[in-house]
């Protein structure tokens, strides 16, 4: 049976933890090497696991012997044990890939053969100030000093900001194999999980990390801001990376998103990775479950791979005390929509990763403002500890991408289309993107709007214009959105032949039309269209029919009881 072949996992820590909770779920059993009681093998109760080290020889052939298919969730083990087994049991990832990845100099020098673009580095021949200089000189300041190994979470990193840090940094980085990097001006830092099966490399969507101290602080899934062309080029270019590797599984893929929207490939791990995590609750497949089955041959369905929901992972890192993410997980017991995972590593040490809470919301927007508190509380520890002078990473709560466009031929028409906008801002809290394009004055700006306003994250377009009328048309020409037109009055044939342009459209194009001049009835019929798929607006769409219902009936009903029907109308 197909679930009947054993896993062998080197290291047992969070990452480990999770994979044995995927496989658990399948009845996959996981054969862990790692120190006793590790985080991983505290949930899988049986007597195949290994006590020892992922660096130990001996240990690492143990586990080989009790299973069908060794993988790794940390790189930097023994490849070259790996190598000896590889003859008795399938290595996942293969051998090769991790020993190519864990040094990171020799992961950037075979990247480089495949036309990835990552930035500019060299080497170090030898650790004194003079080659550094020499490479400060060629590549210029500031730049990036890197252990080509053992580095992890920002260790084994040092910003070298010009030629006076030399002597610090070496010293800092004392015994160690060094290269350095260009520095990358970066406007947002993103990371793409993809996943290497026997026939391709799927992709989850991009993802937007934020780092504090060196370490992944937050993780924005999907990307806040970033547009749907970038986020096909991030997942290219994850897909291609991964591509110039041998063996199976998940890999985790950072990079740059520059000031000019170009990417720059950060660095590869051969493994699932923190800036995942978010797939638990986020996607259909976690990014467990996905090296799992990638692993074992198992389907993939692509489609498992994408967001269900906005989700915001926050991780929970060691403070001054040995309790502090007990601290943070309790804060966590009272936010929304919250997932709490705990890694069962004892007490907290300082900067040490304890746990991870991911917060999902049907938008960024309210998953934001629903774990804002709770980085609140995790900034609050950490600004206790001793070893930390920085400031913290704020990110915020930040304006909710617009999720209604509303165009206009000419501002004659925003007249007739505040009170709708009115009601779009103050009652319904959605605030639209407002434009003036003209379907004849600036077609190709028009087209150029309407086409682009999905990867924008535009749900609905109203376009209101008048005589002719053909913006609402032309734009859903442009665009597979709904469009609702709204015909306006002009100064002959009362807004009748605005109704007719706009209502009488061609087969296969469809635009949604109010009554003229009724910008209440667009946005009504736009806010509709948003609740069908945000629960918030749609209560508010049923509240406002609520509140007609009350006033028509209570109301004016009632009055018009009292007065009668002609002292009714004289006050009308």
């Amino acid at each position: 049976m197909w679930n009947s072949r054993k896993v062998g996992i080197l290291g047992g820590g969070q990452l480990g933890r999770m994979l044995v909770e995927s496989a658990n779920r399948l009845n996959i059993q996981c054969n862990v090497l790692d120190a006793e009681n590790s985080p991983a093998k505290q949930i899988s109760s049986h007597d195949d696991h290994v006590t020892g080290s992922f660096k130990e020889r001996e240990a690492v052939r143990e586990l080989a012997k009790s299973c069908d298919v060794v993988t790794a969730e940390i790189e930097h083990v023994d490849t070259y044990a790996l190598e000896e087994i590889a003859s008795q049991v399938r290595i996942e990832p293969s051998w090769q890939a991790i020993r190519t990845i864990q040094n990171k100099y020799n992961q950037k020098e075979h990247l480089r053969k495949y036309g990835i673009p990552m930035a500019e580095h060299r080497e170090l021949a030898e650790n004194t100030p003079e080659a550094l200089a020499k490479v400060g000189e060629e590549l210029g300041y500031p730049l990036m000093l890197k252990s080509k190994t053992m580095a992890y979470d920002g260790r084994g990193n040092f910003h070298v900001r010009g030629a006076h840090d030399i002597p610090e940094a070496l010293e800092f980085l004392k015994g160690r194999p060094l290269y350095a990097e260009k520095w990358a001006y970066f406007k947002m830092e993103l990371a793409v999980m993809a996943v290497k099966t026997k026939d391709e490399v799927l992709s989850y969507p991009t993802v937007e990390t934020v780092q504090e101290d060196s370490i992944c602080k937050l993780v924005y899934a999907p990307a806040r801001n970033v547009s749907d062309v970038i986020n096909r080029k991030a997942q290219e270019l994850a897909r291609k990376a991964v591509s110039a590797f041998e063996g199976k599984g998940v890999f985790g893929v950072e990079m740059f998103l520059l000031e000019d929207d170009s990417l720059l490939l950060c660095e590869i791990a051969s493994r699932i990775h923190n800036s995942g995590h978010y797939t638990i609750e986020g996607c259909p497949m976690s990014q467990f479950e996905a090296h799992i089955r990638a692993i074992l041959d198992l389907p993939i369905p692509p489609q498992s791979l994408q967001i269900r929901q906005p989700s915001i992972m926050l991780n929970i890192i060691g403070g001054s005390a040995p309790d502090t993410h007990l601290k943070a997980a309790e804060a966590a017991l009272s936010i929304p929509n919250a997932s709490i995972h705990l890694y069962s590593k004892g007490a907290a040490k300082p900067g040490r990763k304890m746990g991870h809470v991911t917060v999902t919301a049907p938008t960024m927007h309210e998953a934001e403002s629903h774990i804002q508190p709770l980085i609140d509380v995790v900034d609050d520890i950490r600004s206790q500890r001793s070893d930390v002078r920085s400031k913290p990473q704020k990110s915020g709560v930040s304006k909710p991408a617009p999720s209604v466009a509303v165009i206009m031929g000419s501002d004659s028409d925003l007249k007739t289309l505040v009170p709708g906008l009115k009601l779009l801002r103050d009652y319904f809290g959605v605030e639209p993107d407002v434009e003036i394009t003209s379907a004849h004055r600036t077609p190709t700006y028009m087209a150029e709007y309407s086409a682009n306003a999905a990867a924008r994250g535009i749900k609905v377009i109203i376009a209101a214009a008048g005589g002719a009328a053909h913006l609402p048309g032309m734009s859903a020409a442009h665009t597979a959105l709904p469009v609702i037109g709204v015909p306006v009055k002009g100064s002959s044939l009362d807004g009748v032949d605005s109704l007719y342009s706009i209502v009488q459209m061609p087969r296969g194009v469809p635009v949604a039309t109010v009554g003229i001049n009724n910008s209440i009835n667009a946005a009504l019929l736009a806010a509709r269209i948003l609740g069908a798929f945000d629960p918030a607006i749609q209560r508010k769409v049923e509240a406002y029919a609520e509140s007609a219902r009350a006033e028509n009936m209570e109301l004016k009903g009632t009055k018009l009881r009292e007065l009668g029907w002609e002292k009714y109308f004289e006050q009308m």
